[in-house]
């Protein structure tokens, strides 16, 4: 029995919409998160406890879009798995680890967001800083053994083809002969990597909010004070909302994924257009919220956005951009407080993103 040849090629329009689509997310995902990381490490003002957490989640993201999507990129184009056993476990393990470190990165970002927001004047030391440090290894540490059974697992099978006497080689991440175990699979990774993290979100979200609620009733009437407190307020919502900016990209992008799994595997429905258009939709948003999330970052911050300018567009003579002063909205977070009290000559900057 010969071998079918995996580059055959399909002929529907995925075949060659899905390529040019991973073509886009891969140059767009090297110059958002390379910019991102670089913007971090090479300008010290930017370098924060939120940011250290970002850049983490950067670092994920990039190693995905480097590794996995020039192979992904043509599932859907040639019929077989042409790259190898070896290339088949890296990618469904280098998807898992950069899903992981994704989900529990967002989970911390919140933790922490809810952690300055009821303690606005904890100073954030160097020993803090090297606690946020420790905090992201151990996230990417955790997600690489979760990881583990993926690379396990995941195989490349010479599939026999119907009609003809060859076989085709096909990357599964899943053992074939372990009866419902894709099923198990799935409930498991939509709790671990989904539900329960979106949860613990939620509910750190709500007691944010809550927090927020009760600094404005307290508010100071009039006056100086309350114009600084108004304004420190503001600083805590605008940091809020940039984190759940990411969280929000991470639901829409990653949901109807596993809407399409539990239909998959636990409806007997038949498999028609919708599904196949609903599979492959749900296929490249997973990819794409590995390069969205620094560009959500540019519109969102305005720090983040001068050194974006500086670095992206500095050929192009018609793009400005002003002074690299800490004058966002979350920067002005610190100076607020900081003009609120004249005894105070260190404030929380490493509590303020972007």
């Amino acid at each position: 029995m010969g071998i079918f040849n995996p580059f055959t090629t399909g002929d529907g329009p995925e075949a060659i919409l899905v390529p040019i689509a991973f073509g886009i997310i891969f140059l767009i995902g090297i110059i958002g998160n390379g910019t991102l990381i670089f913007t971090v490490l090479f300008n010290k003002v930017m370098r924060n406890v939120p940011n250290v957490f970002i850049v983490s989640l950067s670092i994920g993201d990039l190693l995905l879009i480097l590794v996995s999507v020039p192979f992904s990129a043509t599932i859907f184009t040639f019929k077989g798995w042409p790259y190898g056993d070896f290339t088949c476990r890296l990618n469904y393990f280098l998807e898992t680890l950069s899903l992981g470190v994704s989900v529990f990165t967002l989970t911390a970002l919140s933790i922490d967001r809810y952690m300055v927001i009821v303690n606005p004047m904890s100073k954030h030391t160097s020993k803090t800083m090297a606690k946020t440090v420790v905090i992201a290894v151990f996230i990417w540490c955790l997600a690489a053994i979760l990881a583990i059974p993926d690379a396990v697992v995941s195989h490349v099978e010479d599939i026999p083809l119907m009609n003809i006497s060859k076989t085709l080689p096909i990357c599964f991440n899943y053992p074939t002969d372990v009866p419902d175990y894709e099923k198990y699979n799935v409930c498991i990774k939509f709790m671990i990597y989904f539900a329960i993290p979106l949860v613990v979100i939620a509910v750190f979200y709500i007691l944010m909010a809550r927090v927020l609620i009760k600094s404005g009733e307290m508010m100071p009437c009039e006056g100086r004070g309350a114009n600084n407190h108004q304004r420190q307020i503001a600083a805590r919502k605008k940091v809020a909302k940039v984190v759940m900016s990411f969280v929000l990209i991470f639901a829409v992008c990653w949901l109807p994924r596993y809407i399409y799994l539990m239909w998959y595997y636990f409806d007997d429905s038949q498999f028609n257009h919708f599904w196949i258009a609903f599979k492959i939709i749900g296929f490249c948003l997973t990819f794409i919220n590995s390069c969205v999330n620094p560009f959500a970052l540019y519109f969102l911050s305005g720090q983040f956005r001068k050194y974006y300018n500086r670095y992206l567009f500095r050929c192009i003579p018609k793009v400005r951009y002003t002074s690299l002063e800490p004058s966002s909205t979350m920067h002005n977070f610190n100076s607020t407080v900081r003009r609120a009290s004249s005894t105070t000559t260190t404030i929380v900057q490493s509590q303020s993103m972007c």
